[in-house]
């Protein structure tokens, strides 16, 4: 049958899909617009299994909060180009993802691609762009919280997000105090919030190091405990957030600005996620 162009025209509006690739799908269904989405979807997911073992470390980290800063969301969609996160309908496709996903009750990552956003569910939207732009493309990070006050942060033209929950209710200098040590987050990448919260194997593995490290400078075996200790100590100092040097003023921790911001102010929980 003959295709007309309108049709193909109209095909490429709800798709976004290449003119030859509608011309093509309408052509294969005979005209019929539903199946001929479908068309197009099934060749995205050709697409994508064909890409499978490529590496995607592109594309944009959404992270957005709630209007009464109880909950936030922050969510990776992965390209395989810089040209492609980059394109402003891609990151307004991520943002799309992040909204629904924050209006939701998604749990999962399996959850949240089954949600329904415009054109179908975000697996299919997803499908649908693997036709359109050719790449592998697929939300592959998902981070949800709630609390008192969930700050959120986007470094880096999408490179990274960041959500930090604080214990206190929202007020003007708490919530600039949270978007500082989400920008710190960001910054210092800590593996933990406190002490209490590292694990005994990495704790374990930083004394076993600490200890090699003394011996391997000839210090005494009975003294080596305590030398291990002290590099431990370091280690927390550097590596948990409410232990960190302040970046912005390195002569208090993360801990001891926030209470100095506000009396007893401090992070329940906090979420990173970022490219690569």
């Amino acid at each position: 049958m003959s295709i007309s162009a309108a049709d193909v025209n109209k095909l490429r509006q709800m798709t976004g899909a290449g003119l030859m690739d509608c011309k093509k799908a309408l052509t294969e269904t005979k005209g019929d617009f539903e199946a001929a989405m479908d068309y197009l979807r099934k060749k995205g997911a050709k697409i994508s299994a064909s890409r499978a073992d490529r590496a995607a470390a592109e594309g944009a980290v959404i992270a957005v909060t709630s209007s009464d800063a109880k909950k936030g969301v922050a969510i990776k969609l992965i390209c395989e180009t810089d040209f492609v996160g980059k394109n402003e309908a891609f990151i307004a496709f991520a943002r799309e993802i992040a909204e629904a996903a924050l209006a939701a009750e998604s749990s999962t990552l399996d959850d949240l691609k089954n949600l329904r956003i415009s054109g179908g569910t975000i697996a299919d939207r997803i499908m649908d762009e693997v036709a359109k732009i050719g790449e592998k493309i697929d939300v592959t990070a998902y981070a949800v919280v709630k609390g008192e006050n969930v700050v959120s942060y986007i470094h880096g033209a999408n490179r990274i997000g960041v959500l930090v929950v604080l214990n206190n209710a929202p007020s003007e200098a708490n919530t600039a105090a949270g978007k500082d040590v989400a920008m710190q987050i960001a910054a210092m990448n800590p593996i933990a919030l406190d002490k209490t919260d590292v694990s005994a194997d990495v704790v374990a593995r930083e004394m076993e190091i600490g200890r090699e490290q003394a011996r391997a400078e000839g210090k005494p075996e009975a003294i080596l405990d305590k030398i291990a200790q002290g590099k431990v100590e370091k280690f927390y100092k550097e590596s948990t957030l409410l232990n960190q040097e302040f970046v912005k003023d390195n002569s208090k921790s993360v801990g001891k600005m926030l209470t100095d911001v506000e009396a007893g102010l401090t992070v329940k929980q906090f979420k990173r996620i970022q490219l690569g």
